[in-house]
């Protein structure tokens, strides 16, 4: 029997990316029964219209919006057997990604499969670096007895394209939240803890990258320290800091030795701010509230907390 495929993308003042992203899906060689686009709005501002059927929209109040919640809403308006989570900069790189991402279901126990990124063509040489090295060439299985080897790359998994096979992650209880950032990896852990599998098809591939300043970086390991507090179930038994050690090792003495000393020496301070930024995360209860909204980017999530 032919297996259904829905798509969740949230969005908030789409651009030019958005666009060419809805017309890769449209071309795609396994079409999808519905895109479901849960947009945030704010204030005066009207949803998109949409004149296909096929594309459904449903406005989200900015404040109402969560990583996990937002997610989980979508995923709970599909009657379709799998559900592929998108963001709104993430451009198929062919018309193949959805059938790719079936297939690895044919996986042993495979319970989410998720997509290999590529960096834009006109990335900076770290951001190729850095996804060359969480998206590899090759595609991987990962189940509970990786965790003592791969640590917590087990439960590595991204919603900037990721499938759900939908009965299960029901059956699982569906995202956790509230969450500020991270919700794609705590729902891995509940897959492999439940003696599923996680699988990366390499072969799947979208475009999608950016190139964050000291301060983006800062504020984006700030959020994930805190995501790994709030969910220390998950997080405490499996350090990420030693991952993050052997990539900036790595990442350093390949600039040196291809002569890019100077980019070196820039990417060291990044991984000195995505060190403090992660460091602080992991202890902003002991932090002031006006010391949050400056160190977080989300800060429309500690309202929430209140």
């Amino acid at each position: 029997m032919k297996k259904t495929v829905d798509v969740v993308i949230p969005v908030y003042k789409p651009g030019e990316e958005f666009k060419k992203l809805i017309q890769k899906l449209m071309k795609q060689t396994v079409q999808p029964e519905h895109i479901f686009i849960l947009q945030t709005i704010e204030g005066d501002m009207a949803p998109m219209q949409s004149q296909d059927e096929k594309i459904k929209v449903y406005p989200i109040q900015k404040k109402e919006f969560d990583h996990g919640k937002t997610r989980d809403y979508g995923i709970r308006l599909s009657e379709a057997d799998y559900v592929l989570l998108m963001t709104q900069d993430a451009i198929p790189a062919d018309s193949h990604v959805i059938e790719q991402l079936l297939e690895g279901f044919q996986q042993e126990k495979a319970g989410i499969v998720y997509g290999r990124q590529l960096a834009r063509k006109d990335a900076d040489i770290l951001e190729q670096m850095a996804r060359l090295h969480n998206y590899p060439e090759n595609s991987m299985l990962k189940t509970k007895a990786d965790l003592e080897r791969m640590g917590i790359q087990t439960y590595f998994n991204s919603d900037v394209c990721a499938m759900y096979d939908r009965n299960l992650y029901l059956a699982l209880g569906g995202f956790s939240y509230p969450t500020i950032f991270n919700e794609d990896m705590i729902m891995a852990s509940k897959f492999i803890q439940a003696d599923y599998s996680v699988y990366y098809a390499a072969d799947a591939k979208v475009i999608h990258s950016h190139s964050y300043n000291c301060r983006q970086q800062f504020v984006r390991s700030f959020d994930l320290g805190v995501s790994q507090k709030q969910y220390s179930e998950v997080f405490a038994s499996i350090s990420s800091e030693k991952e993050g050690a052997g990539f900036a090792k790595n990442t350093i003495l390949t600039l040196c030795k291809k002569g890019r000393i100077f980019k070196a020496i820039y990417f060291a301070w990044q991984c000195g701010c995505r060190l403090v930024g992660y460091q602080l995360g992991l202890h902003y209860q002991k932090l002031s509230k006006k010391m949050i909204l400056r160190c977080t980017m989300n800060p429309g999530y500690w309202e929430k907390e209140d």
